[in-house]
């Protein structure tokens, strides 16, 4: 039987966690690898592809979002460590018709857009030619004080559950694109929840730092923080990876899940609503859990607590209007 996404990753982690003589503090199975740099910092490196008709289809989407995306995946990642992102490196194939138009020229307008918003240096890179379909690896690296990047595997009972900013418009996004809306001729919050799909945020300061919000977890206050992911798969999925590497369980409630105000124009039902969130992914908000024994989260900051870390390993469980039942991870697989 062909194995999942995450259990590729799993049984390769497993071959190689036996070598002694890594480099690495953390390899695989993490949003990045942590290698030490100097005597104050360690280096956070996370790579990621997009595959045209897997990722992104063309008719959906510009040039330059996909170059805006293509850095934003990855900056989500380094913000999950609780790095802050430094310099980054893309490599992009394309087919001869597309070579020939000016696709590269404004794929790389968004992707250095959104680089200067973070002041994250392109430092590298490579270009080739593929027979059919566009891919794109984009690499970013990011620093992170020694011994202090935030990993999965932290988590303890008792701990809280957060979430920054809300969940599924991403996923809706998507859906009003199947069902074919663009961007184009959209408007008000049929454009905001297509903007969340094809140009994510990642939950970092921008440069200068011009609103104090939820990007605010990324690079402050991690003595809060135990363990932390970044909502690409989907709650369900994401929240199961810590649990899975921390060795733990978990509640959560659903009428604390934040939803964006927008889904009352695609859904009224509060269960079409919820699976957008549990299950959608491409939010890149954060999903971190925190000690009680750790002091408050500040005030006007985009939080929501929605349950916490319980005994039973493995387990999710959902309490939907009191009652509870096993939650499944249905979150994106690419294969």
């Amino acid at each position: 039987m062909m194995p999942t996404e995450f259990e590729f990753i799993t049984n390769l982690k497993n071959k190689l966690s036996s070598s002694s003589d890594s480099v690495a503090r953390v390899g695989i199975g993490d949003d990045c690898a942590v290698l030490p740099k100097d005597d104050q910092t360690d280096l956070v490196i996370t790579t990621d592809l997009l595959v045209e008709d897997v990722d992104f289809r063309l008719a959906w989407t510009r040039p330059e979002f996909v170059g805006h995306k293509a850095l934003a995946v990855s900056l989500s990642d380094v913000a999950a460590m609780g790095a802050k992102p430094v310099w980054s490196m893309v490599s992009i194939g394309v087919p001869e018709k597309i070579w020939k138009s000016d696709f590269v020229d404004q794929f790389y307008e968004g992707y250095l857009d959104l680089a200067k918003q973070y002041a994250v240096e392109l430092i590298g890179g490579d270009v080739s030619k593929t027979p059919d379909k566009i891919v794109v690896d984009s690499i970013v690296a990011g620093e992170v004080e020694k011994g202090k990047a935030v990993l999965r595997s932290g988590a303890n009972v008792g701990d809280l559950i957060y979430v920054t900013g809300s969940l599924g418009g991403a996923s809706a996004g998507l859906k009003l694109l199947e069902r074919g809306e663009r961007f184009e001729t959209a408007t008000g919050w049929r454009r905001k929840l297509i903007d969340r799909q094809l140009k994510p945020i990642p939950c970092l300061k921008p440069v200068p730092l011009q609103k104090f919000e939820q990007r605010y977890i990324a690079q402050d206050k991690l003595k809060n923080i135990t363990s932390m992911i970044d909502i690409s798969d989907g709650l369900s999925s994401d929240l199961m990876h810590i649990c899975r590497a921390s060795g733990v369980g978990a509640k959560i409630y659903a009428e604390k899940i934040p939803l964006p105000k927008h889904f009352r124009g695609i859904t009224k039902n509060f269960d079409e609503q919820l699976a957008f969130a549990l299950h959608g992914g491409e939010d890149f908000q954060l999903l971190y859990t925190k000690s009680l024994k750790k002091i408050s989260d500040p005030e006007n900051v985009n939080f929501a607590c929605i349950g916490e870390i319980t005994a039973n390993a493995g387990i999710i469980e959902l309490i939907i209007g009191g009652e509870g039942r096993v939650l499944d991870e249905k979150g994106y697989r690419h294969f």
